[in-house]
């Protein structure tokens, strides 16, 4: 942090501090899409890389502001927000990233995610799929024209913890740009720059924001990467300290040429969201590892992953990463007695929808929905079996929760 505040305290004034226009304690939404200048020469200064605003595809003081908060939750060197979580990605990729590169995977990701790398090689970068929650198959990937290395700290919905810490620094060894998907744990559970990231990336739509009332996602540059050796980074990129050159050029191609710009009533509600970010985790994990202890001990349930049970295989190294709290999403196995869709139906508090970091606890069956186009060949290297669920644990009280998901057993 830039002052000696603790997180939540420099969240909430971040805005106030920074000389927000009448007073005011939340930075305005700007909805112009341009910017005037009193002079031509100002005009062509900005252009030419002087802090300022051009046109809003490129960001308004209402982007500018949420990415200095989430450059404050990260302790980075400086952030750029997009439309969602996907374009922050797709931004990520496609700008660093050229045809006869390596990147190197987790194969514990995201659906959609996975989707996207599969576009990326189909433009010619290479990608290896490998367990991350072993250094040692992420360290036998590797090969001369490896450029990069990707992993979610929690995988969505298997809950595999990936080990974060011991690639942060084999990349260092390796001078690979390191970059960490930190959408399950957040900045507030772990953040990159202590594990060695190069670029750190967050869906702003899940618990940042908070509340399922917009979408964004963001890329945070933790300043420990030297861009000066990475050849990928254009000529008009190499200027003033290194260390900036590569979220410099996913801000520039991902917003200016690719288009994937946080609209600023989103960044307003956003930021907004991010202000009661720690206190909303800290309910959520409570609330998840209830539910997951509750459930673990159920006979219809076959099996619970959840990081927080101490059954769980990296249940040590997840206690020691996050600090005694193990996220807010459960991967549940339904015994083959229980039809999951009559289950479903059953439930009257969880909501029967796809997101996950929402105030509201969200289910949904995750082999016939959001991992159904993946098929089961893929499914199965996953882990997911016909019969699980994806629980996003919300701030309901404790017993509405485990209540709600017992009755429906029953």
């Amino acid at each position: 942090m830039a002052d000696k505040n603790g997180f939540t305290t420099t969240i909430l004034h971040s805005d106030r501090r920074s000389q927000v226009e009448h007073g005011a304690v939340h930075k305005p939404i700007h909805p112009s899409s341009q910017y005037a200048f009193s002079s031509s020469r100002e005009l062509a200064a900005v252009f030419q890389g002087k802090s300022g605003f051009t046109y809003a595809r490129q960001g308004t003081p209402t982007t500018g502001a949420l990415e200095a908060k989430v450059t404050q939750m990260e302790g980075g060197q400086g952030t750029v927000s997009f439309a969602t979580g996907m374009a922050a990605l797709t931004a990520t990729f496609f700008t660093l990233l050229r045809a006869g590169d390596h990147l190197i995977s987790s194969q514990y990701i995201f659906g959609n995610t996975n989707s996207l790398l599969g576009t990326l090689a189909g433009l010619g970068v290479e990608v290896t799929l490998v367990d991350a929650t072993d250094i040692d198959a992420v360290r036998r990937a590797w090969r001369p024209e490896t450029r990069m290395v990707f992993t979610e700290t929690i995988a969505n919905p298997g809950t595999q913890v990936a080990d974060i810490a011991a690639i942060g620094q084999w990349c260092k060894e390796k001078n690979l740009v390191y970059v960490l998907d930190n959408t399950l744990t957040t900045p507030w559970l772990c953040r990159g720059i202590d594990v060695g990231a190069s670029l750190v990336v967050n869906s702003l739509s899940k618990h940042i924001g908070g509340h399922a009332n917009a979408l964004g996602g963001a890329v945070t540059s933790t300043g420990l990467y030297d861009w000066s050796g990475y050849g990928n980074i254009a000529e008009p990129y190499r200027k003033g300290d290194p260390a900036g050159w590569g979220l410099l050029q996913i801000k520039k191609k991902g917003l200016r040429d690719m288009g994937g710009t946080l609209s600023a009533d989103a960044a307003h509600r956003v930021a907004a969201g991010a202000e009661t970010l720690a206190l909303r985790m800290d309910k959520c994990c409570a609330n998840a590892l209830a539910l997951a202890q509750a459930l673990q001990a159920h006979p219809k349930v076959a099996r619970v992953h959840y990081p927080g049970l101490p059954g769980h295989p990296q249940h040590e190294r997840a206690k020691q990463l996050f600090g005694g709290r193990y996220g807010a999403l459960l991967g549940v196995e339904l015994t083959d007695e229980l039809d999951v869709f009559e289950f479903l139906d059953r439930l009257r508090v969880f909501v029967l929808a796809t997101h996950l970091g929402d105030t509201r606890s969200l289910v949904l069956p995750v082999a016939h929905t959001i991992y159904y186009e993946m098929g089961p060949e893929r499914r199965a290297l996953m882990g997911i079996s016909d019969n699980q669920l994806r629980v996003s644990v919300g701030i309901e009280d404790t017993q509405d929760i485990v209540g709600d998901m017992l009755q429906a057993m029953e």
